[in-house]
């Protein structure tokens, strides 16, 4: 007898209802002033935007440690919900969901020691969700990026926003033409 299926099973919006958590876009203490903003929007391969995408993030602190605090998933000790962050610790973690229009946003902090967020994006369509990478700076030392030829490298490099300071946009787009490129984990 097969078990249920499970979401990586089936297609299907799931993803909005279980997964995001309040505050979850908020990876940065607030008013921090090192915090950056990197947002950009999930396109399918028409260039439509994804509507119920999830988004998440997860990055070394500004120096260079991975452990990051915990707090993400806090709960409140009466109700059981979950109430998300408390707001005073980098987590190195976030999870979002996309906006109607496919836009997504994370505020967060320089990562340490490497030139790059992490991405990993759940969505309708998608059995397994994708890995890439928000290069906040096109460094020719990266081996990832001296890999690629400079097409399908500018789909991994974010590009500041016009009159905006600290701010990275960063499209994913998830087939046909500009395609993100995405990397594969044995």
């Amino acid at each position: 007898m097969n078990p249920a299926p499970t979401p990586s099973h089936t297609v299907g919006p799931f993803f909005g209802y279980a997964l995001p958590f309040t505050g979850g876009g908020d990876v940065a203490p607030p008013h921090h002033p090192d915090a950056l903003t990197l947002r950009g929007r999930v396109l399918d391969g028409d260039g439509e935007p994804v509507p119920d995408a999830i988004v998440e993030t997860w990055q070394p602190a500004p120096d260079g440690s991975r452990t990051g605090a915990p707090g993400s998933m806090r709960r409140d000790a009466v109700t059981g919900r979950v109430v998300g962050r408390h707001g005073a610790d980098f987590t190195g973690f976030g999870r979002v969901a996309t906006d109607a229009d496919g836009h997504w946003l994370v505020r967060t902090l320089p990562p340490g020691g490497v030139p790059y967020v992490c991405v990993a994006v759940f969505a309708r369509g998608l059995l397994h969700h994708l890995y890439t990478r928000a290069y906040l700076v096109d460094d020719p030392a990266d081996a990832l990026l001296a890999a690629l030829p400079p097409q399908r490298r500018a789909t991994l490099v974010t590009r500041p926003e016009p009159g905006a300071e600290r701010v990275h946009r960063f499209d994913i787009r998830l087939q046909g033409e500009g395609e993100t490129v995405f990397l594969e984990f044995p």
